[in-house]
C-alpha cells in the first residue's frame, strides 16, 4: 500500500500513469457498483451509480472505523487492478487511525490497489481530489475528512461531480465526525458497526455494518439495511439481525442526537 504524504498536482498524475500504464482518460462507461447484498443492490437500480458522487458519515465519533471499513471494501469490489486512491488530511490520519494492510489482505481485498495520499490541510486535500479524479487510470477517488469542511461548499462540490462525471471516476467522500449539509452527491450514507454473527468456540464474527440512506437524488431515501462482508467470496450480505433492526442496533433517534455533539468536537 504505497504512501505519499506531501504529495504535487503533478506528481500525483504521473504515479498513476505509471501504476496503470494509460496516458489518456478512459472511455465514459456508465454502470453500477454493486455490494452484492441483494436487497440493498436491487433498491438503488444495481448499486450505487458509478462515475458519481456519494457521501459517507459515519453515526458518530465512535463509528469512524466502521464508515472507513465500509468504504474500502465497498471500493474493492471495483474489478481489475486499476488503483484505488486515498486521500486524506494528515489530521484524518492522526485521528482515525493508520489503514493496515496486513487487516485490509485478511479481509479479502488487495491492499496494493490502494494509493494512500495524506494531505497537511483540507485547502491541499481538496486540491489533490479536484485532480486525482481526473487522473487517468484511477478506479475509484476516496477523499476522508475529519470534522468541519467549509472548503467543500456546493460550489467546490459541482467542480468534482462534473469531474467525477467527465473522467469516468467513482468518488466517495468519507466524512467523519461531522454533521451532514447541503451537497450535489448523488447519495448520502450514515454508517454505524452493527452487532456481527458469532462463530464457533464465540470467535468473532464478519464484520458487519448499519446502512441508513439519508438521501438519494434518483429516488426516495429513508431505507435501511444491516449487512455483513464475506471475505471469502469478496462481497457484502445480509446481517442475521437484519430482520430485526429495532433490536440489538442503537435506535437512529439516539444516534441522531449523538451526531452534532460529536462532530463539535472537532
Amino acid at each position: 500500500m504505497p504512501h505519499e504524504s506531501h504529495p504535487s498536482i503533478a506528481g500525483l498524475r504521473r504515479r498513476l500513469a505509471r501504476i496503470t500504464g494509460e496516458a489518456e482518460p478512459r472511455a465514459e462507461t456508465a454502470g453500477r457498483l454493486a455490494s452484492g447484498h441483494a436487497d440493498f443492490d436491487a433498491a438503488l437500480g444495481g448499486g450505487l451509480a458509478t462515475e458519481r458522487v456519494h457521501e459517507f458519515f459515519a453515526a458518530d465519533a465512535l463509528d469512524a472505523s466502521s464508515a472507513a471499513a465500509f468504504v474500502a471494501l465497498l471500493a474493492l469490489r471495483l474489478p481489475g487492478p486499476a488503483p484505488l486512491v486515498w486521500l486524506r488530511t494528515t489530521d484524518a490520519g492522526r485521528r482515525g487511525g493508520q489503514l493496515y494492510a496486513p487487516g485490509i489482505a485478511e479481509l479479502g481485498g488487495d491492499p496494493d490497489r490502494l494509493l494512500l495520499i495524506e494531505a497537511p490541510d483540507p485547502k491541499l486535500l481538496l486540491a489533490c481530489a479536484n485532480d486525482a479524479i481526473r487522473c487517468a487510470g484511477s478506479a475509484a477517488v476516496i477523499v476522508e475528512s475529519w470534522g468541519k469542511f467549509p472548503l467543500l461548499d456546493l460550489t467546490a462540490g459541482r467542480r468534482l461531480a462534473l469531474g467525477a462525471r467527465d473522467a469516468g471516476t467513482t468518488l466517495l467522500m468519507l466524512r467523519l465526525n461531522a454533521v451532514p449539509s447541503a451537497s450535489v452527491a448523488e447519495t448520502r450514507w450514515s454508517v454505524a458497526a452493527a452487532p456481527s454473527r458469532e462463530l464457533e468456540a464465540h470467535a468473532p464474527g464478519a464484520p458487519a455494518f448499519d446502512l441508513e440512506l439519508l438521501r438519494w437524488r434518483g429516488g426516495a431515501a429513508g431505507g435501511r439495511w444491516q449487512m455483513e462482508w464475506n471475505h471469502d467470496e469478496q462481497v457484502f450480505g445480509p446481517n442475521a439481525g437484519e430482520a430485526a433492526l429495532s433490536g440489538a442496533v442503537l435506535p437512529l433517534a439516539a444516534r441522531r442526537a449523538a451526531l452534532p455533539h460529536g462532530a463539535a468536537a472537532a
